[in-house]
């Protein structure tokens, strides 16, 4: 009979740390996902220092999460963990555009091409939500400038022009996109017509009561 004792041993070592590399990252991924959802809602409230400390919270959950994974790159790239990065990125994205800064890489933030690529993707949706916060306040000169950015990142994430497998699912995330840019092109368009039309009508009252007078 084969000795297969160290083998056991091998097997059952690499294994019980894997396992609890698995767990370690997933419990990061989740904190690192929850602090870039508050972060989020933060950039929406304009508590910009708070959403800069939540944000560096969140690099530190993803960076340990991510170093958990390293010694198995068999399992480094599971959904889990790619979840968290997308909404890392998304998270430091919103606000760098929101703020008029500079969009980090995904070099500067650590993070893989696909997962950087469909966070970006997913930004487009809170410009969408900020942008209706200005119509509704009538701020339409910023809600250009954010329509654009949003328009920015839809011919970069469209020219990706790569299978699935690569690009982790960026053609469904490119499709929403650009649903989501159309649908809030035509809100603007809207108010806009709207707002010339009260600016008219604000015009024409006056010489009639210029005239009157």
């Amino acid at each position: 009979m084969p000795d297969l004792s160290k083998m056991q041993e091998y097997c059952r070592d690499r294994l019980d740390r894997k396992s609890a590399g698995r767990d370690a990252a997933l419990a990061g991924s989740r904190t690192t996902i929850r602090f870039c959802a508050n972060a989020i809602r933060a950039v929406h409230r304009s508590e910009w220092a708070e959403a800069k400390r939540l944000m560096k919270e969140a690099q530190k959950t993803l960076k340990a999460a991510q170093k958990a994974l390293e010694p198995f790159p068999e399992i480094y790239f599971v959904g889990f963990l790619m979840d968290a990065q997308k909404e890392y990125v998304e998270a430091r994205a919103t606000y760098a555009i929101i703020k008029g800064e500079t969009i980090p890489g995904p070099e500067e933030l650590g993070i893989g091409e696909a997962p950087y690529l469909n966070g970006l993707g997913e930004t487009v949706g809170e410009l969408r939500r900020f942008i209706l916060d200005l119509l509704r306040h009538g701020n339409v000169e910023r809600c250009e400038m954010l329509l654009d950015a949003m328009d920015d990142i839809y011919y970069v994430l469209v020219s990706m022009d790569y299978p699935d497998a690569i690009t982790g699912g960026l053609r469904r995330t490119t499709d929403v996109a650009r649903s989501l840019i159309e649908r809030t092109r035509g809100e603007f368009s809207i108010a806009l017509v709207q707002e010339n039309l009260e600016a008219a009508l604000k015009e024409h009252a006056k010489r009639v009561e210029n005239a009157a007078d």
